[in-house]
């Protein structure tokens, strides 16, 4: 068995690479940085596994070509497709800059999509194959000072749910990882250090949540939200008003200079 993971060079999808290596499961590497993928090649080699490497930039418009392009170079076989890289950018909507907006949705949005279309009809050939999504607790929710990057991750669930119910039946299953905070690169990324979202909330370990994703997609589940807080904001919006929730969401994603000004809590 094959996994194509993106994001691989750290965080989440470092660990879910570790994680497929150590099940014995040979692993497509992912990222831009090519000596980082090759460091985590030699490591997942280690335990067994065949690893490779592809070095491509998913947040322009030819990554997921790449990629493909790539594996079929290679004669090999997808039974597990992790769409695992993201972004987000921190900040009013307003003021943030227009490329790196653009360059969220082509990576969280349409590099996930055009890749689950591409690997997609040969899993169904075969009537076997299994496919990761990660999204996160964001995409239950509204998110003032990170609006794109919230949507983009309400985009990835209500699309892997939808196709999940579509391939009922075909031997290929669908599941959307939906973790809350995670001590991963993501927080400097996006420039959210600062906030308070960071300071007040407890974070998750990249591990926990790799291990959470493979045992969920593995026994095929279709929505998997680790941790009983996540769990609770996942259900927030039915429980509270819309209004709340935003003010809410607000309140915690604010720089903490400027909620102590505006007396937030």
């Amino acid at each position: 068995m094959t996994a194509l993971i993106t994001g691989a060079s750290s965080g989440i999808g470092l660990e879910l690479a570790r994680i497929f290596a150590s099940k014995r499961h040979d692993v497509v590497l992912v990222a831009r940085s090519e000596d980082k993928l090759r460091a985590l090649a030699r490591e997942c080699e280690q335990s067994g596994a065949r690893a490779y490497v592809v070095a491509a930039d998913l947040a322009g418009s030819q990554g997921p070509k790449t990629i493909v392009d790539a594996v079929a170079t290679l004669g090999l076989q997808i039974d597990v497709l992790v769409n695992n890289a993201g972004f987000g950018v921190y900040g009013r909507f307003a003021e943030t800059p227009l490329e790196r907006e653009i360059e969220s949705i082509q990576l969280n949005v349409l590099a996930l999509t055009e890749l689950t279309k591409r690997f997609l009809p040969a899993m169904l050939a075969r009537r076997s194959g299994r496919i990761l999504n990660v999204a996160s607790t964001a995409g239950f929710l509204p998110g003032p000072l990170m609006a794109v990057y919230y949507a983009t991750k309400a985009y990835v669930i209500s699309f892997s749910e939808a196709i999940a119910n579509e391939l009922e039946g075909t031997g290929v299953t669908v599941t959307v990882l939906c973790p809350g905070p995670t001590a991963t690169g993501f927080q400097a990324a996006a420039n959210l250090e600062s906030s308070r979202i960071v300071s007040l909330l407890r974070k998750a370990t990249s591990r926990s949540v790799a291990e959470a994703g493979y045992e969920a997609v593995m026994a095929g589940k279709v929505v998997a939200v680790p941790g009983l807080s996540n769990k609770i904001s996942a259900l927030a919006p039915r429980l509270f008003p819309r209004a709340t929730i935003r003010r809410v969401v607000r309140a915690i994603q604010e720089p903490r200079a400027r909620s102590a000004a505006k007396g937030h809590v």
